[in-house]
């Protein structure tokens, strides 16, 4: 029996492809390591005449999340960075789980939306938000002449 950690094989890494060789397996990402598919699981609500969109960003503060909107896309970004500085004067690490890196999502929102019509709120490691939904586009009255 190997130990483990929150039902997770302390030994995980010994057979994983340390040099990259087998990408076809999926590799690890660096930002919380084989748990990163798990980062920015977004939900989005049609609520009256707006778009609700909740992200899931566990482990991020306010200031790693960015937000731009460019040609049409609404992309969301979130960088992590590790301290290094941290000593532990209880003991030595035998495994630390943080890690640095980044993370991003893109969605597509449409070419008439501004910045100021998206609004945003970061609490309890979820970002909200809320994007008015567009206009249904009417398609121009025909000109056309009846022929009797």
């Amino acid at each position: 029996m190997l130990p483990s950690v929150f039902s997770e094989n302390l030994f995980d890494e010994m057979f994983d492809d340390a040099f990259g060789l087998m990408p076809v397996f999926g590799g690890r990402s660096p930002l919380y390591g084989k748990h990163a598919r798990n980062l920015m699981k977004t939900d989005v609500r049609e609520v009256g005449d707006n778009y609700e969109m909740d992200v899931d960003l566990p482990g991020f503060k306010k200031d790693e999340v960015k937000l731009e909107l460019k040609d049409g896309y609404l992309t969301i970004s979130a960088a992590k960075g590790l301290d290094k500085d941290e000593q532990d004067k209880q003991g030595r690490y035998i495994r630390q789980e943080r890690y640095t890196g980044q993370c991003s999502r893109s969605f597509y929102v449409g070419e008439g939306l501004k910045a100021e019509d998206v609004h945003a709120k970061f609490e309890d490691g979820i970002l909200r938000l809320t994007l008015p939904r567009e206009a249904k586009k009417e398609l121009p009255a025909s000109n056309a002449i009846l022929i009797e």
